[in-house]
């Protein structure tokens, strides 16, 4: 998942979400977020130099302009190269006969995003990194004509200076996603609401042969949920991310960063975990959910429709909050997933535009992806989402983080996933956290002048 902030969401929002989150039943594959999942879809090769908001960035580049040429769509979907994104290939060009799109995948989105853009050359089509949006319209052209910025959720997601620079594939939220009957014969007889019962389920669900939670470790992108949601529901805060800006020690054990850590460093020590987390195979890993060998994730809406392909039905996915604390309330995190940028240096920019138009509107990538929509007027078609609301989450929204904290977070060269995978393996975690306080520290003394 990208970075954010997190904001209290309106009573407005949340009413219309939550109404969205309820209807529908079951998707498809999602991508990620975060992850080779829950992301969206294509990406873009192209590259070239004419123009930025005059080169068909009108709303021609919707309703069909001089809509033409070969543009590329640089995605983290390696799953639907070959499958779906065919057919997506097929339907665009019915709409657009002179155009193609290409799609190209890879596993590193963001890094490999960023390295391209560096090299000045870079599809025509991306997921926008992790840049600060100030550095926005360097790269990208606004998206402001496509007549999207009023029906959308999330608009300010990737936007400067009033300008909307990248769309969001659609929203998430975390928790963790269970196969209802590895549950049912491991004697887990009701979903846990407070961490003492998550533990006591995982226990369970050991006693019985099955792994109680798939971290995908080696993965690494998996577990971003520890470094990002997980420490914002427990704090509630609308800007942990940020405010770390305003500390020497951002990370303690007894902060939300560390209590976060603390848990999946929990799971690992009782045996909950993959028997070696060093060898973990992602796509093998939804299988194995379907399969019912691993009893859970904890991801984004995204992964459901994943695990549904995977090998097992609609209704014996379920999904629930994590439950962090001994309370019985929690908090959960409303994310946009990747947002469409265009390369403001396309080529064929006009169709670099109307192809994100048509990914938003009307290729049906959000349900495939298990999202909830960034369009305000559609529903939601993931059954478990219903289960979700059921225990009464309070929602807080996610927003980007300011070009402070991004900057002091590439200076020091933290990566969140490479955190808790250290944290979780080290005989002293202390030791991890002080030696990413000193990096942080060091990093906000140069930047923050």
């Amino acid at each position: 998942m990208k970075k954010f902030g997190l904001v209290l969401v309106t009573v407005f929002m949340t009413v219309a979400l939550l109404a969205a989150c309820g209807g529908g039943n079951g998707g498809n594959n999602g991508g990620n977020a975060v992850n080779n999942g829950g992301d969206a879809a294509n990406a873009g090769n192209g590259g070239g130099n004419a123009g930025s908001e005059n080169a068909g960035g009108n709303a021609n580049a919707a309703e069909g302009g001089d809509i033409s040429g070969t543009i590329t769509f640089l995605t983290n979907r390696t799953d639907m190269i070959d499958k779906e994104y065919v057919d997506y290939a097929k339907r665009f060009k019915e709409k657009y006969p002179n155009a193609d799109v290409k799609f190209e995948a890879v596993t590193d989105l963001d890094k490999t995003t960023k390295i391209r853009i560096a090299s000045g050359e870079f599809p025509d089509v991306v997921l926008v990194p992790t840049l600060p949006n100030s550095d926005l319209p360097k790269y990208f052209a606004p998206l402001d004509d496509l007549g999207l910025n009023e029906r959308i959720y999330f608009k300010d997601y990737k936007s400067f200076e009033g300008k909307v620079y990248g769309i969001s594939a659609g929203g998430s939220t975390t928790g963790i996603v269970y196969n209802k009957k590895a549950f049912a014969d491991a004697g887990v007889t009701a979903v846990p609401k407070t961490l003492d019962e998550f533990y006591a389920a995982a226990e369970k669900l050991k006693a019985k042969g099955i792994v109680p939670l798939a971290s995908n470790f080696k993965d690494q992108w998996t577990l971003y949920p520890w470094a990002s949601e997980v420490p914002s529901s427990i704090a509630g805060n609308a800007n942990l991310n940020n405010e770390r800006v305003n500390s020497d020690t951002p990370y303690t054990l007894d902060n939300p960063y560390g209590q976060a850590m603390t848990i999946i460093r929990t799971m690992y020590e009782k045996g909950y975990l993959e028997p070696d987390v060093n060898s973990t195979n992602w796509e093998q890993s939804k299988k194995d959910i379907a399969s019912g060998k691993f009893a859970m994730y904890l991801l984004g809406n995204w992964v459901i429709p994943q695990v549904i392909e995977s090998g097992t039905t609609s209704d014996n996915v379920g999904f629930f909050p994590m439950p962090y604390d001994n309370s019985g309330k929690v908090n959960v995190a409303l994310a946009p997933d990747w947002g469409y940028g265009v390369n403001k240096d396309s080529k064929n920019l006009a169709t670099a535009k109307a192809f994100v138009k048509w990914m938003v509107e009307e290729s049906g990538f959000d349900d495939f992806a298990g999202f909830i929509p960034v369009l305000k007027d559609k529903e939601a078609k993931v059954a478990q989402l219903s289960e979700f609301n059921s225990f009464s989450p309070n929602y807080i929204e996610a927003v980007s983080d300011t070009p402070e904290t991004t900057e002091v977070v590439n200076k020091a060269q933290i990566v969140k996933e490479a955190l808790v995978q250290e944290f979780v393996l080290a005989k002293d975690p202390q030791q991890i956290l002080d030696k990413y306080n000193k990096q942080w520290a060091k990093a906000k003394k140069a930047v923050l002048k």
